[in-house]
Formats: structure tokens, sequence, C-alpha cells
């Protein structure tokens, strides 16, 4: 199996059906099979989302400039970062105009992120270097989430901020039709291999598994906008099946992150398993 997912990956990926596809990398990835008629886990009802539930509204959702205006319509502007430029190339951004601090990112993909503390060390070439290759990645192929088809490659910049931990936590909540039921915080994540993810319910209850990344040494404390957080994942999420909410806490201040439809895109297993079919449980697919 790992040859074959190696074989489509590099040579023929984007000329494999989607269903063909995700079934050969979901095997691969989580070690049992995708079940396209009865799915049960929350991993394999991913997948099947991503092939019968392909809405319009869903690319502006997940472009990262369009969100913004998305949110604002509905929870308010107070909400949104605020953004400092938005570019199609590399070449168009005037680093000697930006502010000494500030965020640039790709508004279609997961990972072309600069984030940069202090203009005055930042690397501009290996800034724009790593932009670039953003700017060319399809993130829609890599594992066939639709939304990401069809959103435009862009540059955006925002402010850059942090909260009372030094970095900037993330608070993620998995709604169901509107309903937030999990959440989780990442922490330690300037670097990619130091991040943490620790899994809550909606009291705020530590949940005994991981998913992706381990859990802090000690246990994220329970932000004091926890409520407000809930609510607005709420509004957010009403009307969808599924959907993760993002969120930051900035000095007692909630910011918008971002929306997620597929978490991991479905291919990352739950320690120990049972949990992927708990998740699972509150996902009920439309017919």
């Amino acid at each position: 199996m790992g040859k074959i997912f190696k074989f489509i990956r590099n040579n023929t990926a984007r000329f494999v059906p989607d269903k063909l596809y995700l079934s050969i990398l979901f095997r691969h990835r989580l070690g049992y099979s995708m079940d396209w008629e009865k799915p049960q886990t929350f991993n394999q009802k991913l997948q099947w989302l991503k092939l019968n539930d392909r809405r319009p509204e869903y690319t502006r959702m997940v472009d990262k400039y369009e969100a913004k205006k998305y949110v604002a319509d509905i929870i308010g502007e107070e909400y949104v970062i605020p953004t400092i430029g938005v570019w199609n190339t590399v070449d168009e951004i005037d680093f000697d105009a930006l502010p000494m601090q500030f965020v640039l990112k790709c508004t279609h993909d997961s990972g072309g992120i600069v984030v940069c503390k202090d203009k005055s060390r930042l690397d501009i070439a290996e800034a724009k270097k790593k932009l670039k290759k953003g700017l060319k990645t399809n993130f829609y192929w890599q594992s066939r989430e639709y939304p990401y088809r069809g959103v435009k490659p862009r540059i955006i910049g925002e402010k850059y901020m942090e909260d009372n931990s030094g970095e900037l936590r993330d608070y993620k909540f998995f709604c169901f039709d509107g309903e937030p039921k999990f959440m989780f915080v990442a922490s330690d994540r300037m670097k990619a291999d130091d991040t943490k993810f620790d899994f809550f319910d909606m009291d705020y209850n530590h949940l005994p598994f991981t998913n992706g990344h381990p859990n802090a040494a000690k246990s994220p404390r329970k932000p004091e906008t926890f409520e407000q957080m809930k609510q607005l994942a709420a509004k957010l999420s009403q009307g969808i099946p599924h959907m993760r909410v993002d969120f930051y806490d900035v000095a007692g201040h909630v910011y918008f992150g971002e929306m997620t439809f597929f978490h991991w895109s479905g291919m990352t297993p739950f320690e120990p398993e049972e949990w992927d079919y708990k998740f699972g449980e509150y996902l009920q697919l439309p017919r």
C-alpha cells in the first residue's frame, strides 16, 4: 500500500479520481479502510463530506482574506484581526513600508506563513522564498479538500499579535450543526516539532487522548473568554454538518483565526482510537 501511495503521490496524483485517491491515502495514513457506504468514525465521515458536501460558499470561508468579511458580517468586525495589506505576488510587497512586527501568509493554503517579531532581523530573501513556494501550491491536490480548489492564491499581511503566554495560543472548537462539542488548545506553536494539543469538552474537562501532537506538560488554563468563544463558534457554524472554528485570546479580547472543514484533513489517528468513533457520533451526515 505504501509503494502504491508513493507512486500515485509523486507521479499521477492529479489524474486519480478523488474517491480512489482518498481511499488509498486514508488506508496509508490511518491503517484501516475507508467505508464510503456507512462511515462511522470522525475521520471516515470527513472523507465522505469531501465528496458529498460541496457548497460554493465554503471556498469563501476558507480563503484567509475573504473569510474576514464573511465573519465580520456574522459576528462583527471587532473580532477580525486587522489587515495590513493583500498582494497577488511577493514582488508587490514593500517590506520597507511594513511595520516592525507583522504576519504574512498565503490565503489559499496551510503552512505558507511568515511571522516577524522584529523586521530588523528578518531574512527577507528567505521570507520571499517561502511565500513564493506557498503561492505555487494548490492545497486541494494534497488531500482533496474541495473548498480550497477555487481559492485565489494571494498573500495577506496582518497585525502581529501575542497573548500573555508570550506566543499566540489557538483555541479550536469542533462544531456540529452549530453546536460546539469539543475543543483543543494549541500551544508551543512556534516550532512544529514542539506544538502541543490539549483537548477539552465544553465544561473544560481535559480529555484523555491525543491527535497529531502530544499533550502539554502542564494543562493550559481555561481562558476567561471561553464561554464567549463557544457562543461565537456556534453562530459561525450554524447549518453546517461540521466545522472547526479557531480563535485567539489577546488580553481578554477574542479574535477569529480561521474556519476549517477537515481537521487534519481527516487523515490523523486518534490515540486511543475510540475517540475517532466518539467524535464521529456527533457528525450527522446530510442525506
